[in-house]
């Protein structure tokens, strides 16, 4: 399955209503996977980015379908970047011309 990184800054609603964030955070835990994917880790971060999930998703439709329903909800925006493991990428790099 696809692996992605999907990376989440919080807007206005969602710090005004951060008490609430741990539900949310599981209710898209479960979301993601009645989805059909897995969501492999969770994380909470200091810098340019709130949080970051990592992720994986049986297509790049499911992942942005989901990426884009959970922004809709106005709690955080998000950025979803496609990850390649290491033999995906010595994949791609033996078919370099």
């Amino acid at each position: 399955m696809p692996s992605y990184f999907l990376m989440m800054k919080l807007t206005d609603q969602g710090i005004k209503t951060i008490k609430q964030a741990p539900g949310r955070i599981e209710a898209a835990f479960k979301a993601w996977e009645k989805a059909g994917g897995k969501m492999t880790g969770f994380y909470v971060l200091m810098g340019e980015y709130d949080y970051a999930a990592i992720t994986e998703a049986p297509s790049d439709e499911v992942a942005a379908t989901f990426a884009l329903a959970l922004g809709s909800l106005g709690n955080v925006r998000t950025t979803t970047l496609r990850a390649f493991t290491k033999e995906e990428f010595a994949q791609m790099v033996k078919k370099l011309p």
